[in-house]
């Protein structure tokens, strides 16, 4: 998790966190909160707030082949990592983050 927090934190003030705008209010209604397993649930809940809407605003959309914000996602956990699945909030297709957690 150290890891994480210092490779995100230090894409903070580059381009790609402020390319949204919006980053720092990133929405999420109870209508849109994630389906999480248990274990990816316990993961998900250890990341700080202000990391987590890094972290959705930073996945890599091969259709666009930009940044985009990941929207519609799930979360499991894949060899100890955390997977979230979703959709491109551009372009609607499909996405993927993984966020290491050692």
């Amino acid at each position: 998790m150290r890891r994480l927090l210092t490779q995100v934190g230090s894409k903070i003030g580059s381009r790609q966190d402020v390319t949204h705008g919006w980053l720092y209010d990133f929405p999420m209604t109870l209508e849109s909160m994630p389906n999480f397993t248990e274990p990816a649930a316990k993961l998900w809940k250890a990341i700080p707030a202000d990391i987590k809407k890094l972290l959705l605003a930073n996945v890599w959309c091969g259709q666009c082949s930009d940044a985009t914000i990941i929207t519609n996602f799930t979360g499991v956990v894949r060899k100890g990592d955390l997977l979230l699945v979703g959709k491109c909030a551009q372009c609607h297709g499909d996405v993927a983050r993984l966020i290491e957690s050692s």
